[in-house]
């Protein structure tokens, strides 16, 4: 089962990027997330949507859903 969250360092891995760039697209709004009890959370739908929004940017077709 996919978790509903992920720490920040799980989601640079999910995304493939640096930890570094997931809170830098935090602060600017571009992925969104979530404080809880001092931690910071990324939403699963909030990887899927900054990855549709890189599709978009790119010019690639939108995919169905399945």
């Amino acid at each position: 089962m996919e978790p509903l969250f992920y720490r920040p360092k799980d989601a640079a891995v999910v995304l493939g990027i640096s930890r570094t760039r997931v809170f830098r697209l935090i602060k600017t709004g571009e992925l969104k997330s979530i404080k809880d009890e001092g931690y910071r959370l990324v939403p699963r739908w909030a990887l899927h949507e900054f990855a549709r929004a890189l599709e978009s940017k790119a010019g690639l077709p939108e995919r169905e859903a399945a």
